[in-house]
């Protein structure tokens, strides 16, 4: 550690306060000293001041007053980034003794993709009321674009489905659970089933579900249609909810591309066909991401438990 950290890390330990790292994260939210002052219930100029004591404590600028209001430098980002880390800690800390105090054993938001929560993690939650009956478990789904932001910051503890490739590494870490293929459904009745080797023109002819555009999936779909050499969908809806993709499969000719362990209840009803097709995208992972230098809680070591005996089972 240099001598201007070992400064710093002195200065922090003995002068910030959390009214300061809460202010910070406000004025970076309202773009604005008066509103973040307001929002807490503080004078604006008690406001500056504890910004200006912020600055002068680490030495440097955090913000910039711009057309656009107050704007966070890279050191008020960074600073900005940190400190909501460590306020959600706090929050997690308050909330995990008060969860023990009413004898829930805990609680864990868990971050879900659509490549974990159709099968998967259902099994993974009946698992944990059998085990840990008391354990609160908060389920947050979104894509990759969204969850990965929100773990970093603290906002949820894991993160499980498809692993991203090449992206989020620096802060996260993360453990391979499973092997998924990709497969394309449509409904029981639809007309592509009579083709015994339908290709990429057979298949553009019928509306198409695709992930969301910031998804891995989604770019992966994209390339398999560049390298097929055609265009993309005409007709198509952006979903990652399967609800929503089950209900628009099975009362239209749309067709949908997607990690096969997610249809496969309702292939095994008859509701979805696997259509005969081998699409052309390579078998991913499905895992956990977590972050590298925070602490697992009791609670977060069940969830992990959990996952990798239900992923072991399978």
């Amino acid at each position: 550690m240099s001598r201007t950290q070992i400064r710093i890390v002195e200065r922090v330990l003995t002068r910030l306060k959390l009214k300061q790292l809460r202010l910070l994260v406000a004025v970076g939210e309202h773009h604005s000293i008066l509103h973040a002052a307001q929002a807490l219930n503080i004078s604006q100029p008690a406001a500056t001041k504890l910004i200006k004591d912020l600055e002068l404590d680490f030495d440097v600028q955090l913000f910039q007053r711009t057309n656009r209001g107050m704007v966070p430098t890279v050191f008020g980002e960074a600073l900005i980034r940190h400190g909501k880390l460590i306020l959600a800690q706090i929050s997690h800390a308050a909330q995990e003794l008060d969860d023990l105090n009413l004898g829930n054993g805990g609680r864990v938001v868990l971050g879900t993709l659509l490549a974990a929560s159709a099968e998967f993690l259902p099994r993974v939650l009946g698992r944990l009321q059998r085990e840990r009956p008391g354990l609160v478990v908060k389920l947050v789904e979104g894509t990759n674009d969204v969850l990965m932001p929100a773990l970093r910051a603290g906002d949820v503890d894991l993160v499980v489905g498809r692993l991203p490739i090449h992206r989020h590494r620096t802060e996260i870490a993360q453990e391979r659970l499973f092997e998924e293929h990709v497969i394309c459904v449509a409904r029981a009745g639809h007309p592509v089933h009579a083709l015994s080797a339908p290709g990429v023109a057979d298949l553009l002819e019928y509306p198409w579900i695709l992930p969301p555009s910031e998804t891995t999936l989604r770019r992966q779909i994209d390339h398999m249609f560049v390298e097929a050499g055609g265009p993309e969908p005409r007709h198509a809806v952006e979903s990652v909810s399967y609800l929503a993709n089950r209900a628009l499969l099975v009362s239209s000719d749309m067709l949908a591309v997607m990690p096969a362990h997610v249809p496969a209840h309702d292939i095994e009803t008859g509701a979805l066909r696997q259509v005969a097709w081998d699409v052309p995208i390579p078998i991913g992972p499905v895992g956990i991401s977590m972050r590298k230098s925070a602490p697992l809680s009791p609670a977060v070591d069940a969830v992990l438990e959990a996952l990798r005996a239900e992923a072991a089972a399978q």
